[in-house]
């Protein structure tokens, strides 16, 4: 039995799915997916109805009793990651606030999927998850608004994170990841998630003993870097967004904003390619923050592309550079229409021009550059808070204490349905090409 009709089980569900109807469905050929919505209606559905909803929304038109076995990633070769979409969802902030505990962010995105535009027929879409691993204080609880919990401090060897996993079924969280994988891919979408480099960034756990400092000159530490991407790649993640890799090996160091010592260039030559080599994934897309300007020195390096370039509310720019890196199929820099560090304040009328950028600044779509985008770029986030914030806290935003109302007030509400189907059609132009 497939892990879907498993955690189904493991739920309390039946696996028999329903025939479901949704509204607010835009087609693009034989791509469908919703738009007009906000986030909360989809999260504070079940999941069972979150699964059907994606079937109903299935290009095949296949009237399915049970969901599928042997699902594929969409397979656009091994360069894929050289041309897609990054969508970075925080998955912690749409997580389960319940009192002051967060939990079950992986059945939050599920719910989310089927609001996320399929790939397109030249390029993938691929979501990013903004926590895999344990963040170093507060892991499973909110915090008040300004209460620092970052998510760019983790620890590994302890398993994955409890805002994340739901702890309370008998279903592995590695089970949990290769469910959303499954699901994520039915739905035509790529995935992977965010790691971090800086060694002061990172804890080694072990149950019952003190939390260690990372080192990258511990062998032991590299191998266990090592270990825990390859489990997560051999999950059904196919990229890895690398923080602060622009400054690998000491590069730049003076606008270095992370804390703590990064790896060597030929030491993360190597974990690259032992990542690939160990998983057997040769399509895995390594995605370095700011990894531009030196183009040789981040394709030899290993990385597929980086951020943070090209200037991206310039059309005309964003098509030179498309038709400058046009023959480079391995390694090319990317647009960003918002990244991790935004704290808000552009306007909707900026975003979507910069998402037109994106999807449309090129002469063939055979020349399109990769690009990322932020949750708030789907969804807007309600005023007082921002992208940014959202990664360095984790407030709840209920009034009440439940998660629907921390759903319910996290983001935009009438002015962030009308801007989610501006988005939308956008991603319909883009899809038909």
């Amino acid at each position: 039995m497939n892990t879907v009709n498993l955690f189904l089980k493991s739920l309390g569900e039946k696996i028999e799915l329903h025939r479901t109807n949704p509204q607010n469905i835009i087609r693009a050929g034989n791509r469908k997916w919703l738009v007009n919505i906000l986030p909360f209606e989809l999260l504070q559905q079940n999941v069972k109805t979150s699964i059907e909803t994606l079937v109903a929304l299935d290009f095949s038109n296949l009237e399915y009793k049970t969901f599928p076995n042997d699902i594929k990633s969409p397979n656009y070769g091994d360069n894929w990651g050289r041309y897609a979409n990054y969508i970075e969802i925080n998955n912690r902030a749409i997580a389960e606030m319940q009192g002051e505990m967060c939990k079950n962010g992986i059945m939050s995105m599920i719910k989310i999927l089927p609001a996320i535009p399929p790939s397109a027929k030249s390029w993938a879409n691929c979501l990013i998850l903004s926590q895999i691993f344990p963040n170093i204080f507060g892991d499973g609880y909110n915090k008040p608004a300004e209460t620092e919990n970052s998510i760019y401090g983790i620890k590994l060897g302890i398993g994955y994170s409890r805002n994340i996993i739901n702890f309370d079924i008998n279903f592995t969280p590695e089970n949990q990841f290769k469910t959303f994988n499954d699901l994520a891919h039915f739905h035509g979408l790529k995935t992977g998630f965010r790691t971090v480099i800086s060694a002061d960034q990172i804890k080694i756990s072990k149950h019952y003993e003190n939390d260690v400092t990372f080192n990258w000159k511990n062998p032991e530490h590299q191998e266990l870097f090592i270990e825990e991407h390859v489990k997560l790649i051999n999950m059904g993640f196919e990229a890895v967004f690398i923080d602060s890799a622009k400054h690998i090996g000491g590069y730049d160091m003076s606008n270095y904003a992370g804390v703590g010592a990064l790896p060597e260039y030929e030491q993360m030559q190597y974990i690259l390619n032992e990542i690939r080599h160990r998983s057997g994934c040769t399509s895995i897309s390594f995605i370095g923050e700011k990894s531009t300007e030196d183009f040789n020195r981040y394709e030899n390096l290993g990385l597929t592309t980086g951020t943070a370039f090209i200037e991206p509310d310039n059309y005309d720019e964003v098509k030179i550079r498309s038709k400058q890196f046009k023959y480079n199929k391995n390694y090319a820099p990317g647009v960003e229409v918002s990244n991790d560090n935004d704290e808000g304040g552009r306007s909707y009328e900026e975003r979507l021009n910069r998402i037109n950028n994106v999807l449309f600044a090129y002469e063939f779509p055979s020349d399109k550059l990769a690009s990322f985008m932020q949750m708030e770029d789907l969804f807007p986030l309600r005023y007082d808070t921002s992208t940014h914030h959202l990664m360095m806290c984790n407030p709840s935003y209920s009034t009440d204490g439940s998660a629907q109302s921390h759903w319910q007030n996290l983001f935009a509400r009438d002015d962030g349905r009308e801007y989610n189907k501006k988005a939308g059609e956008l991603f319909f132009h883009a899809l038909e090409l």
